[in-house]
């Protein structure tokens, strides 16, 4: 956005030392404005205090915020960015203190933003119907994925499967966040699906959640295909980019999640999604996926077998897939966000 509009100075404000990856253009203007924020505490005298002073200092005339939090002191234009509204799910992944903060200020965060943009149709209605938020003020800026997410060879698939399942084919599962409730859910789903297919087939399940769930790991050990399902943990985004790659199909769940950026991934791939009916994930995956309700096991595996049996159906969606992520650029992100930001005026 910096460089498509060079007529413009941008000035990016950092609470904590910044990589100079950042500052990539002659209109960019650093500044560290600390001390780190690592508390709700210090987010709120961040945004009220500290932040207002640095914005008078540049004189600046609009503020964007990407964490979905607003000043509620400065008197300039906000445009507030909201991802998700994880906050308001069980499946919320950060600490408490957290959660109560992004539940107690999001409606005046809301009230405050001159502009809200958004990453999804499904999660502008849900702010709308939420909190009352007109929707003639949100703009839907759709997100995008790394693009070292991208179609395997057929010898860097082999190698990963070699390495994970040990030569056989998988499912992998991923969210941003793992409940107890769904992850036993999808393991009686891959257990209804071993009985039926009579299947050398595994299931892997990536994130570092997964290991940090006790009652998950307890249940795991006494589970009857508990061979047949690797958990990786925590991997790195290279890591990711072979396990995703390789997979048969990628099942995604993502409680609260606003955009879709797991599936995403995936369709860059060439790798078709289930993930689950009526949510943001729906939206963005488009054709490349099959949409289940992910609180019914029977209904997670029969598309699951339905996929083992059909591989032109699978065909057809890679194809569907693919054409779906190209709709998803950073380069489209940046040219809505602009449109966002070109309407964002003060209330009043």
């Amino acid at each position: 956005m910096a460089e498509a509009h060079p007529g413009h100075e941008f000035l990016f404000i950092f609470d904590r030392p910044y990589d100079e990856k950042f500052v990539f253009g002659k209109n960019i203007t650093p500044v560290i404005a600390g001390p780190p924020t690592r508390s709700p505490l210090l987010w709120k005298w961040w945004y009220d205090v500290k932040l207002p002073a640095v914005l008078k200092k540049y004189q600046a005339d609009i503020v964007v915020s990407f964490d979905g939090i607003c000043s509620l002191t400065t008197r300039l234009p906000q445009c507030l960015v909201v991802q998700d509204l994880s906050f308001l799910h069980r499946a919320f992944p950060g600490s408490r203190a957290r959660l109560l903060f992004y539940r107690h200020y999001t409606p005046a965060f809301l009230r405050k933003a001159a502009r809200v943009a958004t990453v999804s149709a499904f999660l502008k209605n849900e702010l709308a119907a939420t909190y009352k938020t007109p929707a003639d003020t949100i703009d839907i800026v759709y997100g995008a994925a790394n693009d070292i997410f991208s179609p395997l060879s057929p010898t860097i698939k082999d190698q990963t499967r070699e390495k994970y399942t040990g030569g056989k084919n998988y499912f992998v599962y991923a969210g941003t966040a793992h409940s107890h409730k769904g992850l036993t859910m999808l393991l009686k789903a891959f257990s209804v699906f071993k009985k039926r297919q009579q299947s050398n087939w595994k299931l892997v399940i990536t994130g570092g959640p997964v290991l940090k769930n006790d009652k998950f790991i307890k249940s795991l050990a006494t589970y009857k295909y508990r061979d047949d399902v690797v958990v990786t943990g925590a991997v790195a985004e290279s890591e990711r980019v072979l396990i995703t790659g390789a997979a048969y199909a990628l099942i995604c769940a993502s409680p609260g999640e606003g955009f879709g950026r797991l599936a995403l991934e995936a369709l860059q791939s060439d790798v078709p999604v289930i993930t689950s009916a009526g949510s943001a994930l729906q939206e963005i995956a488009g054709g490349g996926a099959l949409h289940a309700d992910l609180s019914d096991q029977d209904d997670i595996a029969a598309k699951m077998m339905l996929l083992y049996k059909d591989e032109s159906l699978r065909a057809a969606l890679i194809d569907k897939g693919r054409e779906r992520a190209r709709q998803f650029t950073w380069r489209r992100t940046a040219e809505l966000l602009w449109e966002n930001i070109l309407k964002c005026k003060p209330h009043g």
